[in-house]
C-alpha cells in the first residue's frame, strides 16, 4: 500500500519556486530519507506533507486519500511531525510535553482519557523516557530531548513520522541511539518514516530508499546503494566524494575528498 504518494508537486515563497514538479511515493512501513543540498526544498517537502503549507500545483495523497480533502484533525491523527527545533513557551515537565501529542484525539481542554495516559506512558517507554517523566524539559541533555520529542509524536498515535534533522547537535552516541530508535520503531510499529538529513551516512544507514532533491527536483531515487554514486552526488554537493561499503554491515560510506 502506498503511504504517500506526491505528482507533480510545485510550492513558492515570496523570493521565488522551491519545488518544481517533485513526484514521489513511499510504500506503507517504509524508511524513506530525503537528501540534498542547501535550499533544495527538503523542508518545504515535509511542511507540504503535514499541510503545514498548500502546494500552489500538484497532488498530495496520504493513505488513498487528498490530502487537501482531510480535516486538520484527520492530518494530526495520521501524520506526527518531529521539527529540527523544538521549543516550549513554559516550564513544562516531559511527562506533559508528551501528553501534548495527545491533542488530535481529545474529547475536550483538560479532558484527558485512560486511553490518552496509557498511549503517553507506551510513548516513553518506547523511547525510554518514562525516567525523565518529572524532569522538565530544559532540564535534559540534546539526546533526552530528542527522544522526548519522538515520543511526543508517537503519542499522537501516527501512521506517518515525519522528521527534519532528527539527528542534529547530537554526539555520535545519541545519533545512534536516535537511529536504532527509528529502525526499532518501523519494525515494531510499522511505521512509515521520511526524514530530512543533511548527514549522508546516517541518512544512508537507516533508510530503505533515498530521495536526492536538487533545487526543488528530484535528481534521483532509489536505493541507497544506487543513489550514493560518487558522480550523482558530485552532481548535487559541487564536491568530490570517496565512497565505499562497510564490510561488516554492508552500509554505505561517503566522505569527501579533501
Amino acid at each position: 500500500m502506498k503511504a504517500v504518494e506526491v505528482h507533480d508537486l510545485y510550492f513558492s515563497y515570496r523570493n521565488g519556486r522551491v519545488l518544481n514538479g517533485i513526484s514521489l511515493t513511499v510504500e506503507a512501513g517504509e524508511v524513506l530519507g530525503i537528501i540534498g543540498p542547501n535550499s533544495a526544498g527538503k523542508t518545504t517537502l515535509l511542511r507540504l506533507l503535514s499541510r503545514v503549507l498548500i502546494g500552489e500545483a500538484g497532488t498530495i495523497s496520504l493513505y488513498g486519500r487528498d490530502l487537501n480533502a482531510l480535516t486538520k484533525r484527520e492530518v494530526a491523527r495520521t501524520v506526527a511531525v518531529v521539527p529540527q527545533e523544538f521549543q516550549v513557551a513554559f516550564p513544562f515537565t516531559v511527562e506533559q510535553v508528551v501528553a501534548m501529542g495527545r491533542y488530535p484525539h481529545a474529547r475536550g481542554i483538560g479532558l484527558e482519557t485512560a486511553e490518552d495516559r496509557r498511549a503517553t506512558e507506551h510513548a516513553m517507554d518506547e523511547t525510554v523516557t518514562a525516567h525523565l517523566a518529572a524532569k522538565y524539559l530544559d532540564q535534559l541533555s540534546s539526546g533526552e530531548k530528542q527522544r522526548v520529542v519522538i515520543a511526543r509524536a508517537l503519542a499522537q498515535q501516527p501512521q506517518l513520522l515525519l522528521l527534519d534533522e532528527p539527528t542534529t547537535h547530537l554526539d555520535l552516541s545519541h545519533q545512534v541511539e536516535i537511529l536504532g530508535l527509528l529502525k526499532r520503531l518501523q519494525a515494531e510499529r510499522g511505521l512509515t518514516i521520511i526524514l530530512v538529513s543533511h548527514d549522508l551516512n546516517a541518512a544512508a544507514a537507516v533508510s530503505d530508499r533515498l530521495v536526492l532533491l536538487k533545487e526543488g527536483t528530484v535528481l534521483t531515487a532509489g536505493l541507497p546503494e544506487e543513489v550514493m554514486q560518487p558522480e550523482i552526488i558530485e552532481k548535487a554537493y559541487g564536491c568530490a566524494v570517496w565512497i565505499d561499503t562497510d564490510p561488516e554491515t554492508g552500509k554505505i560510506r561517503i566522505l569527501p575528498r579533501l
